[in-house]
Formats: structure tokens, sequence, C-alpha cells
């Protein structure tokens, strides 16, 4: 077994900590930035008119409206890495991993919206109205060599699968755990039981795990409907109280506003301490946090956007570019921007401890409640989310009774990821994220043509007043 943990270690770190999957990932977004004449800035203000709903059909295929395709999206985006992700980039990366984080969001949007499109436009409408789509069907229904289309869209299902229990489930569940730890030491420090030899389990673990279960559990039981309108709800809510408890802070600290940036663009092309003067380091971790963020290239979001009510594949691509805008433009510079202002990043503090040590010492010593609370909503609602993906997967690898199975399983394995789980299932979900980016990526670069093709025919429909408002609709 030991054995076993330290090749995994080795192909995890072959995949992450070198420059192959980061590359291929900006790679990859900087290419269809280019060809797609940088549609993330073009047409920024018509996205945001269409997740206001003024295209809704509600006569359109397709389950849910744009914005809540976009809310159950950033459900599953807008997590951990929103928290502890960028705290880790700023303390093993110096403040410049901020700006690269920023550069990947900007060329990730290009990439969210070619991925989208495409899902849209080869998903699978069934027998009852509801969709299906994603990666493994425009990688199959899309290439011209069907069986490598097929073999890729397996594979991308397959590590879909297992990394919706380990990053979107386990280590999610465990995250809500060590978040309460934090704010109630006592209750964390009680005692608990022995499970088995080695295996210790506390009773805030178990019983976080079986709250968490079955709160999950009646959502994701009613399918993407329930838990559209669940995200709808909890993401604005969630993402509201976390921004204010951070503009509050920066209202407090304005003056060291300034200095924060400066600090942002010395380091991202100097070399900084932090990483004992190497400025590759700073690059790295500032990609590698930001592509954790926002999901961009790894192919899990156009599973979500494919449930859309619209018959237009482009118009949801647009949507779905504002997901890195929100989630690592806004809500990760807020999280950076507040570390910095309050001079925590001089500490010894890491990952969420150092965003609480930051919110605590801006918000007069009670911030930290404000991350912890936080922390358990952008968790549970990254369940949400996940457990939506891994069914598609699922459906899609072993057929439509494969869902409730799946979905049993799911909620299952929160109880075993609040009171420990084991570990070397986190270790295989971040190798599984890496392999389900590859195959996603080779199809948004031989379908890259189709989508700019696409997108052409869309937008000069729209210069020519060809679509209809939601108030024509209902007229």
């Amino acid at each position: 077994m030991e054995l076993f943990n330290e090749w995994l270690g080795v192909l995890d770190s072959f995949l992450w900590k070198s420059w192959i999957t980061i590359g291929l990932l900006v790679g990859t977004g900087l290419y269809l930035t280019a060809r797609l004449l940088f549609i993330q800035v073009r047409h920024l203000g018509h996205a945001i008119a269409c997740v206001f709903g003024k295209y809704d059909n509600p006569d359109e295929e397709g389950d849910v409206s744009h914005f809540k395709a976009l809310a159950t999206a950033l459900s599953a985006t807008i997590g951990t890495g929103n928290i502890a992700g960028v705290a880790t980039a700023i303390a093993a990366g110096g403040p410049g991993a901020v700006f690269w984080m920023w550069i990947t969001a900007l060329v990730g949007m290009a990439t969210k919206f070619t991925s989208c499109t495409l899902a849209v436009k080869y998903r699978v409408i069934h027998a009852d109205g509801s969709a299906s789509g994603g990666p493994m069907y425009f990688l199959k229904q899309g290439l011209k060599n069907k069986k490598l289309g097929a073999i890729l869209g397996g594979l991308f299902a397959f590590f879909g699968v297992v990394a919706s229990f380990g990053i979107g489930n386990m280590v999610q569940a465990n995250s809500v755990v060590g978040g309460l730890s934090y704010l109630l030491p006592e209750a964390a420090g009680s005692s608990g039981f022995d499970c088995w030899e080695g295996f210790h389990i506390s009773w805030l673990g178990l019983i976080t795990g079986l709250s968490l279960s079955f709160l999950a559990g009646i959502v994701i039981l009613g399918g993407i409907k329930r838990i559209a309108n669940v995200a709808g709800v909890i993401v604005p809510f969630m993402c509201t109280f976390y921004v204010l408890g951070a503009v509050t802070i920066l209202i407090l600290h304005a003056s060291a506003i300034p200095q924060a940036f400066a600090l942002i663009f010395e380091y991202a092309f100097t070399p900084h301490a932090a990483v004992g003067g190497a400025l590759g380091e700073t690059i790295r971790y500032g990609v590698a946090r930001g592509v954790f963020s926002n999901e961009s290239g790894l192919g899990s979001a156009p599973i979500a956007h494919a449930a859309v009510k619209t018959n237009e594949p482009v118009r949801e691509g647009t949507v779905a570019m504002l997901g890195p805008f929100i989630d690592t433009l806004i809500i990760c510079t807020m999280t950076a921007l507040v570390i910095l202002v309050t001079g925590a990043n001089t500490g010894e503090h890491n990952g969420g401890a150092l965003t609480a040590h930051a919110f605590q010492k801006g918000l007069f010593g009670w911030g930290q409640y404000l991350v912890g609370i936080g922390l358990m909503f952008f968790a549970y609602s990254t369940m949400l989310g996940w457990s939506y993906y891994g069914d598609r997967c699922a459906e899609y690898l072993f057929g439509a009774k494969a869902i409730p199975i799946y979905r049993w399983l799911f909620v299952g394995a929160i109880t075993v990821g609040a009171v420990g789980g084991l570990r070397v299932i986190w270790t295989l979900a971040d190798i599984s994220n890496a392999l389900m980016a590859i195959p996603n990526l080779i199809g948004l670069i031989l379908l890259s043509g189709v989508v700019a093709s696409e997108t052409k025919k869309y937008m000069d429909r729209l210069k020519n007043g060809e679509f209809q408002t939601t108030r024509e609709n209902k007229s």
C-alpha cells in the first residue's frame, strides 16, 4: 500500500507540480482567445444581459434558465479554493501569484466559452425532456474520428466519476469539519471512538458528516432541477455574504489598497523571498491556484451548462464566460486583497487559516467566524454541483439505471470524508482532475473551428436583431 501511495504521489506531482498540465490549460486558453478574437472582452455585455434573462424562452429545450445553469456551475467552482487556494498561492508564491491567477481567469473565459458552447451543441435531449451534455458527448459526436471520440469521451466520464467523489465530495466534507474545528475547538477536542486500529472517529466529524449527508441528500436525490433551484439561492447569498465582509475590511483599510496592488504587480515579474527567489514558482502557483479556482479547461462546468433552456449554443457559451470572471477576478481578488491589506501574509499561517487570520485582524477579532461559515456554505454548494457532474458521467458510462445508485453512493461518501476518509482518494481525485482535462482540451482544440463558425453566425444574427427578447416571447 505504501508503494502504491508513493506511486500516486509521483504521478500527481508529474501532472500538477510540473508545467505539463498547467501549460496545456493556459496554452489552450491563449489559443482560443486568439482564435475567437478575444470573445471574453467583446461580448461580456451580452453575457450579462443573458444571465439577467433578456433572451430566456421557457419553450426551448433544456431543464433550467441561463441564470440557474450558471449558478449550478458556480456552486461547484466557488469553494474552498476561493478561501484556502488564494491564501496558499500567496503564502507559497508571494503576492505576485495573484496576477497570474488573473491571467489564468482571463484566458480561461475563452476556454469556458468554447467548452460550454460545444456542450449545448452536442447535448442529448431525452424522451422526458431532460438534457445530458458535456465533454463526453461533444468528443463522441463532434470529432470526425468517431473511434477516437468514443475513447476520449469514455476516459473523461470515468475520471469525472472518480474526481466527483474526491474533490467534489470527501475533500469538501473534510473542509467543513476543519472549519468547525477552528470555530469550535472544544467540540473538536472532545472524545470519539476507535473504528478500527489506528483510525479514530471524532464525534464532531461523525455528526457533521451525517448532517451534511442528509442536507445534501435531500437536494441531490431530486436531480438537476432541485440542485439548480437550491444553487440559485445559495450561490448569490454566499457570494454576497463573503464579499460584503471583504469589502468592509477593504473600506476600513482603504489606504493600504494601492500598496497591495503595487505588491501584486511588483512581484508578478520579480522573484520573491517566499519562493526562494524563483519567479517560475510564483507563476506556477498562481496559474495552478487559478485553474483550481475556476476549473476552466477541466471540462466539469460544461456538464451543468448543457442543461440550460436554449436552442442557441453560443448564447450559453457567453453566459459560461462569467464563471471565471465572478469566481477568480472578483471573489479570489477580494480574498487576496484582504490578506495583503491586513498584513496577514507576513505571518506563519497558510491555507484557510491564513484567510481566517486576515479576516480576524480586519474585522475586530470576529472575522474568522465569517470565513468559517463561508467555508461551510462554499463546500456544501460544491458538493451539490459536483454530484450532478458525477451522475451525468455515470449515466454516460452505465446508462440511466446507474444514476440513483451513484447518487446514494455520493451521499454516503460525504460522511466518510467528514470523519477522515481515505486520503488515497484525495490524491486520486487530483490525478483524475488532470486526466479529465487532457481529453477535454484535445476536443476544444480540434473543434475550435466549429465554435468559431457558430460564433460568427450567432453574432451576425444578434446584430441583425433576429433574436426575440423575453418580453417579446411572452407577448
